[in-house]
């Protein structure tokens, strides 16, 4: 059966902007370019056709004045394999998504049928708003080039050929298309639930930016893709922890809203995520073992929180329906919609009449909708559940598992599961129900060092610089600022403490990482001694920094 009208809605904005599909951060962060050139709102484009490889190839072929010395095959392979995100690539379905998203006009040469964000530019760019600083850097950055005023472009020097090319192509086909903000889809800017990943975020996001000026452009865009997946993976899997206690306890803690600032560990998130890493990315290992169960404890909080969501949405169209039908809700002043906390509100016992009548309607509903009810749901009603848990037991009946299936796919797409900058492996060809493990890919590991051996410098300026990090400072910091785990298991998400057999596991582990900084070129065997094992930074930034530990 399908649920009809309004009674399978799912998705809440104020826990996440995402229609969990898989995500491309290709798509996601062109998508994101957009909603920075038009403060917060999406992109409308007016264009009189598709644009497909064809037509970059000949807007080069044409303008021989700026694109000299172009000959059409050794441009085709240069547009289709270095330019442009292709979807379906080398297949006869093959169609352009967009320019990769090297500078900030791109997104007004893709193609949004095949350019899907799925509200991920959304979620990325709420998160972002929690730092003015982060969303100035990151315009200045993709705009660089661009006059905010007259809109008029002026390439800098040091831009490279892709670079080049894209601002060329702008300027060349500006007059045939239209470009202003989608005011059709304003922006809800819901108060975060918990708000310390907007602010880790930003934080990174701003030390990442620190770089520009000395790495290639497309190796900082790289980063930068690897670095939002990241942190919407984390953003995620906090919130299937925090959503169902929060709907569970009717409230969200006052620590969570104010993102946490204490450093005791009294004053840690309760909700804060911990995964075990296997650096050495080989199944069948001891540490991959240990990875697969923690894998697996986050993985089975899916169910829960799909219900939590269902729960969630359901009580904020409880919420609508006593501001607009029965008139006992006032409406937040200044704002149209209700955030989750005061949604939860609507559980207490205050509310328990209209509560009841409300969901007692719609459980009607669902069973008007069916000639006669599943067996597995006539055991349901006889439980003698509240009309509110009666209703979302059969919501998760009838559309729990897709809505499962789908979240799935979402999180390994965030976690970038078989692509660079991975936190997830799984093997491939087995399924769905082949085993997930934490992994820790040397693209994301290398971003992570980009931002963590960036720090305060000892000159009292307040400017940031790069210094060497011990290993054990920068395991130390991966746990504390990330909830990731390399030599030691976490405490708690499925841990107890490490055993003595878990011991030679944890060791192999960190000497894996040894191994991998070793190979992306960040460290060197200077002692045997561990206190003397130190990280050296691969892009010499500003004065020597103190060796003190990121803000959490």
């Amino acid at each position: 059966m399908a649920l009809t009208g309004s009674l399978g809605t799912f998705h809440h904005p104020g826990v996440s902007r995402v229609d969990y599909k898989p995500l491309d951060m290709d798509r996601v962060l062109t998508a994101l370019l957009a909603r920075l050139w038009h403060r917060g709102m999406p992109s409308k484009i007016s264009r009189s056709r598709t644009l497909d490889v064809d037509v970059f190839v000949k807007l080069f072929l044409e303008n021989t004045g700026v694109f000299d010395g172009f000959d059409r095959e050794t441009t085709t392979r240069w547009t289709a394999t270095h330019l442009l995100d292709l979807v379906n690539r080398g297949k006869a379905d093959e169609a352009v998504a967009g320019p990769r998203p090297l500078h900030g006009f791109t997104y007004r040469f893709r193609n949004s049928r095949k350019s899907r964000p799925y509200g991920a530019d959304e979620q990325l760019y709420e998160m972002l708003a929690a730092d003015e600083g982060a969303l100035k850097g990151l315009r200045e950055f993709f705009f660089s080039d661009v006059d905010r005023a007259t809109g008029s472009i002026t390439p800098g020097a040091d831009a490279d050929v892709e670079t080049q090319a894209l601002l060329h192509l702008v300027e060349l086909a500006g007059g045939q298309m239209q470009d202003r903000a989608d005011t059709g889809k304003p922006r809800t800017p819901y108060p975060p639930l918990c708000a310390e990943p907007a602010q880790l975020l930003c934080q990174d996001v701003m030390r990442l930016l620190y770089h520009q000026d000395h790495m290639p452009r497309t190796v900082l865009v790289d980063y930068l893709k690897v670095l939002f997946a990241f942190h919407l993976s984390l953003y995620h899997l906090r919130m299937a922890k925090l959503l169902p206690a929060a709907v569970e306890s009717g409230t969200v803690p006052e620590s969570c809203r104010k993102g946490h600032p204490g450093k005791a560990e009294a004053d840690r998130c309760p909700y804060r995520v911990r995964l075990f890493l296997d650096t050495e990315g080989t199944p069948g290992t001891p540490a991959a073992v240990l990875a697969e169960r923690s894998a697996d404890i986050w993985y089975r909080r899916i169910p829960r929180f799909v219900q939590a969501t269902y729960q969630m949405k359901k009580l904020d169209d409880f919420a609508e329906h006593l501001a607009d039908k029965v008139g006992t809700l006032k409406r937040p002043s200044g704002r149209n919609y209700f955030t989750p906390e005061e949604a939860l509100r609507l559980l207490g016992k205050s509310y328990r009449k209209d509560r009841d009548a409300f969901f007692l309607l719609r459980v009607n509903q669902v069973r008007d909708e069916e000639d006669e009810l599943p067996a597995e749901l006539k055991r349901v009603t006889q439980l003698g559940l509240d009309p509110f848990d009666e209703y979302t037991e059969m919501l998760m009946y009838y559309k729990g598992r897709y809505h499962r299936g789908q979240f799935v796919k979402c999180l390994d797409s965030m976690l970038l599961k078989h692509r660079p900058g991975a936190l997830l492996a799984q093997p491939r060809g087995g399924g769905d129900a082949s085993v997930r493990r934490f992994v820790l890919d040397a693209r994301l590991l290398e971003v992570l060092l980009q931002v963590s051996l960036l720090r305060e410098g000892d000159d009292g300026s307040g400017n940031l610089a790069t210094s060497p990090m011990r290993v054990d400072a920068f395991l130390g910091q991966l746990r504390d600022r990330y909830g990731l785990y390399i030599d030691r298991l976490p405490d708690g998400d499925g841990f107890t403490g490490a055993h003595l057999d878990d011991q030679a596991a944890l060791r192999a582990n960190s000497a894996a990482l040894l191994n991998r900084l070793r190979e992306i070129g960040y460290y060197q065997d200077m002692s045997d001694a561990y206190l003397t094992q130190t990280i050296t930074p691969r892009y010499a930034i500003g004065t020597a920094a103190r060796t003190g530990e990121l803000p959490r």
